[in-house]
């Protein structure tokens, strides 16, 4: 499993012009997955993330998570992240990105097991939709989880 965790101001999801999912100050994911991909992976992931220490404190330094500050997510499915680009200039992703069915499956237990926590509020994309995301990073800071 992979993530993208992007550190933002605001960011929104749109599927046939409307906006399916939209969060202010927190973290927009993109969550790539993996054949090998599990519950076990899904649940480290969703502690690291929720744990991720990369908002500024009084002192400017990076020591906050999202429930520190009362962030919010956006979470959102990519099965590119899994692209394989080694031969040729056409992205292959037979054998490194998990099934449709699977995929969705494990998202959906990752979105879940998001809410458990003790975040403000979580959105979502909509999965294998074709999807415009639009978001403010904040910093930038972007930071790559995966396991």
């Amino acid at each position: 499993m992979k993530l993208v965790v992007q550190r933002v101001k605001k960011a929104n999801v749109v599927v046939d012009e409307k906006i399916i999912g939209e969060i202010n100050q927190g973290f927009m994911v993109l969550i790539g997955i993996a054949p090998t991909d599990t519950k076990e992976i899904a649940d480290f992931l969703v502690q690291k993330l929720i744990h991720l220490r990369i908002f500024e404190d009084e002192n400017e330094k990076m020591n906050l998570s999202i429930q520190d500050i009362n962030g919010e997510l956006l979470l959102v499915s990519q099965f590119t992240l899994y692209a394989d680009c080694n031969h040729g200039n056409r992205p292959s992703f037979v054998g490194t990105a998990a099934e449709p069915k699977m995929a969705n499956e494990l998202y959906e237990y990752f979105v879940d097991q998001c809410k458990k926590e003790n975040i403000k509020k979580v959105a979502t994309g909509k999965f294998g939709a074709d999807m415009q995301v639009s978001l403010q990073n904040d910093g930038p800071v972007t930071i790559i989880l995966e396991k």
